[in-house]
């Protein structure tokens, strides 16, 4: 391992923000560490106009920064882990989930109570459309791209009433102020990994060791389902599928949803386990056309 750990992240302030955290963690156990960023501009960044499922869905935020950690530009490449493919590049390895920040989405412009009939409200996730249109069928729903800062000055114009985002990307920015209402995780379900981190590194690398002490097991685990749920329906952030994992005393609890075309319907299931993926792929077999064979 250099004296130096270099960690690849997304050039957006967003991203910079949550790479800064996790060296903040890690001099904060080891003071003598060396930690640099190393800014990647990723496919996704630099394409912020078509929707995400048009120019690849999940992988257009990680790949140029999983690939700098491969080629050996950095040793760790530090991710929003609801931006993360279910599939892990063969070299690298998830190694590090440090704190969890809250996994619900926001509102932010109008609550839903306050949104008059016909109002428009902008995502680009077809699970946040889906599960929007199952509590509201009124609302005229329109594709949401860019940085953060140009979707939050979204609401109010062009016809736009409010926007769905994040509560950990608003909290990790110190916009809090902005959040008009909390949608319940328990009934409009997150992303896989929502509000958490990621920390990829090359397999077998000695990094990991340095990592191990900032790493949540609980937060870990629960990330661990949420991503072989995942990784089970084959599916990435173009499905409308989310699903959310906590601890509940000796058990994990894994909330998921789908949305079902055949039947323009909204199904949800709740599961109880102690292995991270066998509960996620339980989860995920207990849907119409994806049961084990």
């Amino acid at each position: 391992m250099s004296t130096t750990i270099r960690l690849a992240t997304r050039s957006s302030p967003l991203a910079v923000v949550q790479a800064k955290r996790v060296q903040e963690l890690l001099l904060e156990d080891s003071p003598d560490l060396a930690i640099e960023l190393v800014l990647v501009e990723s496919h996704g960044d630099r394409n912020q106009t078509q929707p995400l499922r048009e120019i690849g869905g999940q992988g257009v935020f990680t790949k140029e920064i999983q690939r700098a950690v491969l080629e050996g530009k950095a040793d760790i490449a530090v991710h929003s882990a609801k931006d993360l493919p279910s599939e892990t590049p063969e070299g690298l390895a998830l190694l590090c989930v440090p704190e969890r920040r809250d996994p619900a989405d926001v509102l932010v412009g109008k609550s839903l109570e306050g949104l008059g009939p016909g109002a428009t409200v902008a995502t680009g996730s077809p699970r946040r459309q889906e599960l929007l249109r199952s509590m509201r069928p009124d609302l005229n729903l329109v594709e949401l791209r860019g940085n953060m800062a140009t979707r939050l000055a979204m609401p109010g114009r062009d016809g736009v009433d409010a926007i769905v985002t994040a509560a950990a990307a608003l909290e990790r920015l110190g916009q809090e102020a902005l959040i008009t209402e909390r949608l319940d995780p328990l009934m409009f379900v997150p992303q896989v990994g929502q509000g958490a981190l990621a920390l990829e590194g090359r397999a077998g690398d000695p990094v990991a060791e340095v990592l191990q002490a900032i790493d949540l097991v609980d937060d870990h685990r629960c990330l661990d389902a949420e991503r072989s749920f995942l990784a089970t329906l084959g599916a990435g952030c173009s499905v409308p599928v989310g699903a959310w994992c906590v601890v509940d005393g000796e058990e994990l609890e894994i909330r998921s949803v789908m949305f079902l075309e055949e039947t323009h319907s909204i199904e949800r299931r709740v599961h109880r386990g102690t292995d991270p993926a066998v509960l996620g792929r339980t989860a995920a077999h207990s849907y119409p056309g994806f049961e084990e064979s």
